[in-house]
């Protein structure tokens, strides 16, 4: 599987766990010129709700110990700047809190009938 299929097949996952989890999706690789938003999802209804910014890790041979060499400070820069965007664009969520999460897809090993799936709620925030 390349890694555009796996990354996709990731997301499809990563997606339906937050839609399970309560979650409502309301965009999917949000793009901009400053970069990419895997998925936006709402936690709650706006505005006592929170906008969720979730970038997804589905990476076929690195663990989650590797996590922080995917989601560097640039990376971080990157996507808080989409958000902001996304806020700007968007103004019916603008005053919601917002949440800057991380799921991380384990490799498949072949032992487990699925993946291990792990959230991180809160993963970054923007520094002052």
């Amino acid at each position: 599987m390349n890694a555009k299929t796996r990354g996709n097949k990731g997301e499809d996952e990563a997606a339906l766990y937050l839609e399970n989890a309560g979650l409502e999706v309301l965009e999917r690789n949000f793009r901009t010129r400053t970069g990419e938003i895997d998925i936006i999802a709402l936690d709650g209804e706006p505005p006592n709700g929170t906008i969720v910014f979730v970038e997804v890790k589905n990476w076929g041979h690195y663990g989650i110990e590797n996590l922080e060499f995917g989601i560097d400070e640039k990376k971080q820069r990157k996507i808080i700047e989409t958000a902001k965007y996304f806020l700007s664009k968007y103004r019916k969520y603008r005053c919601m809190a917002v949440r800057f999460d991380v799921i991380f897809i384990a490799p498949e090993d072949g032992t487990q009938p699925s993946r291990l799936l792990t959230h991180l709620v809160s993963a970054f925030a923007e520094s002052i």
